[in-house]
């Protein structure tokens, strides 16, 4: 979500994030010829690159390009000739850090491929497709922390070659618009739109690069696992075959809490709508259908201005939401009927997520929490407990009254005691929080108290409710929770949101990052973004992490990533816990009666 990520150097188009030492394998003197492939529509040249013996096809539109807050809809025409794919795309419009030194556009509907070098046409090889997160407000797939040479490289080496695609979608108000003009005109969730096209896109031509249509597995982190999740709960659950198994890092389950009430936030949505609509010529309109047609027809500065002024205070104020098509039903009931594309998952969270909100979080989200009062007092807004919860759409809702609500307070002040031995990071990453120390004085005296309640409500329970649910239906899945203090992040961070992405994609050499995570770390790290990095290769390759041969995941002590199955072993599922040297494996029961409190009050309580 950008919380805690670090700044981004600048992109350049001649280095394509591919900056390595590694010597030219085609031999000195040798000029490799630029590949060529063609699509449904047309053909394309790529980039050869000696440096990764891989071949790179960037910047490839999948849709027409998309009007202002209309549905993308496919390509519909074809070229003679040769198009050049060559460059990344710009991201498309956002706000916030990770479109720092990248170009932004409008048209921005774009992906890219990279592919080991020499694939034959009719190779179909396993498919990884890579959507960036961003909080569904930022980012793109021209940062360079999210280049796939070194998954791709990695998995050549190890003899299970993968084709990798990363893809763009419209984001902020440009992709998720609400409000009932907004509903009425078919226009929420269009950035989930713009994913399944990409998706589509994929079906159709992944062939013509040595791809497997049928061998596709998405993936993405935090707001890109959020968008996983919304791509396999898609349409009541209704497969369109556009996938094979999901892979989703911190965010997987739901729709992410961003707002009171989440997707019963309506009445949030609407006055989101409105307040944008007021702030532009578009005013008149306000109140009336005419709107929509007025914000797509004006200058595009006027929208931009007002985004950029509202960044710093609510970047989450644009949401998805329940279209009654896209989004059907809330996640509870989903997933608890069996309603999603019955596929295996790879699905997890990080030990400390909270800490990036719980330093934060307090009453009128300042301050961070120091006392009780303000703790009870920071749970009744940012959850909505307040005896209205914003349910106008959905009548029964537990907080209905105020002694309703107060009751639902006091049971998460019982369950989330201010016991610091209990809380998030633990006492061997950062020491006890004394009054006046610096932790105490930028956080509060209870910032692990709040950081683990707010992340497991932003991250855990919708990680352990998935795999429940895949595990109730007989689906596998594999759960694991990352649990590494990477370099430059703080002991108060701890193993904090974003921090495993460096991990799984093997980029060693913190490729777009300010601090390298991996420099002056032991050789433990490297080893481990190997394993990692292998683990999310075999479930692309054969749906089982674990893999077989020289791909076979090696555990310390021989162990194997089990199931999740939580009928069996006393009852509850197990999760890999990633660590440098030292992984293993665990019972899923941290926090065990807290976090089932969340998952019973999924739907009632947070409207997800």
């Amino acid at each position: 979500m950008g919380f805690i990520r670090s700044v981004v150097s600048a992109w350049a188009a001649c280095s394509l994030g591919l900056a390595s030492t590694t010597q030219g394998r085609h031999g000195s003197g040798e000029s490799p010829t630029a590949p060529t492939i063609a699509v449904k529509n047309g053909s394309y040249t790529g980039i050869s690159s000696p440096a990764y013996n891989q071949e790179f096809f960037l910047g490839m539109p999948y849709a027409q390009n998309a009007s202002r807050f209309r549905q993308a809809v496919p390509l519909n025409s074809t070229w003679t000739g040769t198009h050049a794919a060559t460059a990344y795309p710009p991201h498309c419009i956002g706000y916030g850090g990770d479109d720092d030194g990248y170009t932004l556009s409008e048209d921005c509907l774009y992906l890219n491929v990279v592919r080991p070098a020499g694939v034959a046409a009719d190779a179909k090889l396993p498919v990884a497709v890579w959507i960036h997160g961003g909080g569904l407000y930022m980012g793109g797939s021209a940062d360079k922390r999210y280049n796939l040479s070194f998954i791709v490289e990695n998995s050549v080496q190890q003899g299970t070659p993968i084709i990798g695609v990363s893809l763009n979608y419209r984001l902020s108000a440009f992709g998720f618009i609400s409000g009932k003009h907004a509903l009425d005109a078919g226009l929420a969730n269009i950035g989930f739109h713009d994913q399944r096209l990409a998706l589509r896109w994929i079906n159709e031509n992944i062939a013509a690069f040595g791809g497997s249509p049928d061998k596709v597995s998405i993936w993405g982190e935090s707001s890109g696992a959020e968008s996983v999740s919304a791509q396999v709960l898609a349409y009541n659950g209704r497969d369109d075959g556009l996938f094979r198994g999901a892979m989703a890092e911190s965010g997987f389950g739901g729709v992410l809490s961003r707002n009171p009430g989440n997707l019963n936030a309506t009445a949030q949505n609407q006055a989101a709508f409105d307040d944008l609509v007021n702030r532009t010529s578009c005013a008149p309109t306000a109140g009336t259908a005419a709107a929509i047609d007025c914000l797509r027809a004006v200058a595009f500065e006027e929208i931009n201005d007002v985004l950029t002024a509202d960044a710093g205070t609510n970047p989450f104020v644009w949401t998805p939401a329940i279209d009654g098509d896209f989004i059907a039903d809330y996640p509870y009931n989903q997933l608890r009927d069996g309603r999603f594309v019955q596929v295996p998952i790879l699905i997890g969270s990080n030990s400390d997520e909270g800490t990036a909100k719980g330093s934060s979080i307090g009453a009128n989200n300042t301050g961070g929490v120091s006392t009780d009062e303000e703790f009870r007092a920071s749970i009744i807004e940012q959850f909505g407990l307040d005896g209205v919860l914003s349910s106008t759409t959905f009548p029964g809702s537990a907080a209905s009254t105020p002694d309703e609500a107060a009751q639902l307070v006091d049971e998460l002040m019982v369950l989330y005691p201010n016991i610091q031995a209990i809380g998030v990071p633990g006492l061997e990453k950062l020491p006890v929080i004394v009054a006046g120390d610096a932790v105490a004085n930028s956080s509060g005296l209870q910032f692990r108290r709040a950081s683990s309640l707010y992340g497991d409500n932003w991250m855990h329970y919708y990680r352990r409710r998935a795999s429940l649910a895949w595990s109730a239906h007989g689906l596998p899945s594999w759960s694991y929770r990352f649990d590494v203090l990477v370099n430059g992040v703080s002991a108060q961070l701890g193993a904090t949101h974003f921090e495993e992405v460096a991990f799984v994609f093997n980029n060693i050499n913190g490729l777009g990052y300010a601090t390298n995570p991996f420099a002056n770390k032991s050789s433990s790290f490297t080893e481990l973004s190997k394993t990692m990095s292998k683990a999310w290769i075999n479930f692309v390759t054969a749906q089982d992490p674990n893999g077989k041969g020289k791909a076979s995941l090696n555990l310390p002590g021989g162990a194997t990533w089990p199931v999740y199955n939580a009928t069996s072993g006393g009852g509850v599922g197990h999760n890999v816990v990633w660590q440098a040297g030292s992984s293993y494996i665990e019972p899923d029961t941290y926090r065990a009666e807290a976090i089932g409190w969340m998952i019973n009050h999924g739907l009632d309580v947070f409207g997800s």
